[in-house]
């Protein structure tokens, strides 16, 4: 199973070309399982530009398999701690919420599809799985 994140699918959403686009499409195309959560629902939501755009995201991204953290509010605490531990260890993640998204991928044992440096910082130090074509 794939976790598929914000900068994923708002490249495809742009029509946008590049290695992460050609990844989604193979997974598109291979009917490989994938999925979002809550906080990549909120994301790609508030970059809609117009009343009509929020509501096609929004029956798009309602159809999608969601997928939420296992321990409530010690899941934040994790998420927490790996923003305390990477800040450190002289690395800045951008945003809280990749941390969340990285929590919620390794408490699933889920793959991440992402077009996201922060992600492959929090690879190298945590045990996110990050999704490639074999």
């Amino acid at each position: 199973m794939i976790l598929v994140d914000t900068s994923i699918l708002i490249d495809y959403f742009k029509g946008t070309e590049n290695k992460g686009i050609e990844k989604f499409h193979f997974i598109l195309e291979n009917g490989i399982p994938f999925g979002i959560n809550n906080h990549i629902y909120l994301e790609v939501l508030q970059g809609s530009k117009t009343e009509k755009d929020f509501r096609i995201l929004k029956k798009y991204l309602d159809t999608q398999i969601f997928y939420e953290l296992k321990n409530d509010r010690e899941s934040y605490a994790e998420a927490a701690k790996m923003y305390l531990k990477l800040r450190q260890k002289g690395i800045t993640v951008k945003s809280t919420i990749d941390c969340l998204i990285a929590r919620v991928a390794i408490e699933n044992g889920l793959f991440l599809l992402h077009n996201d440096t922060d992600f492959t910082r929090i690879s190298k130090h945590f045990p996110l799985k990050i999704w490639s074509i074999a």
